[in-house]
């Protein structure tokens, strides 16, 4: 069977929908932990939800969604971690991936994957704040592709 998709402005569906979408949402962030919460949350019932769950989907232009990896060495201490991501996210970026290996004379390597879609500065700028941040030894950008 031949499945046919169409791309259509949510405004002039039935709102039905959107509220499928958000109870989705709402299961996948764990706002909500059961089919029955994210229904009565939403304003729906279960069978509609479960009637529609895999038919509807969120569009992400994946042109518009730049993905940026980076490689780290920070030194091993308490927090170098936590301070990199703490930055990451204040400037709007989604982080994707976090991999760290162990540490080895003092230095750990981290990769981190994110998306610069939402930054509210230039990814050159936070490159550069997260070399000034205190345990950052070096920061690398390794990838950048498009969705």
């Amino acid at each position: 069977m031949n499945q046919e998709y169409y791309l259509i402005d949510k405004s002039v569906l039935p709102e039905i929908f959107s509220k499928v979408i958000e109870a989705k949402r709402l299961l996948q962030t764990g706002k909500c932990k059961t089919v029955n919460d994210a229904a009565k949350t939403v304003n729906i019932s279960r069978s509609v939800f479960y009637k529609y769950k895999d038919s509807v989907h969120v569009f992400v232009e994946k042109d518009k969604q730049n993905i940026i990896t980076i490689i780290l060495y920070l030194s091993d201490e308490i927090g170098a971690l936590s301070r990199v991501l703490t930055l990451i996210s204040s400037v709007g970026a989604n982080i994707l991936t976090i991999n760290q290996n162990v540490p080895m004379n003092g230095i750990a390597p981290v990769s981190i994957s994110f998306i610069t879609l939402n930054m509210n500065i230039e990814l050159e700028q936070l490159l550069q704040q997260m070399e000034k941040l205190n345990g950052v030894i070096s920061v690398k950008p390794v990838a950048k592709e498009r969705g």
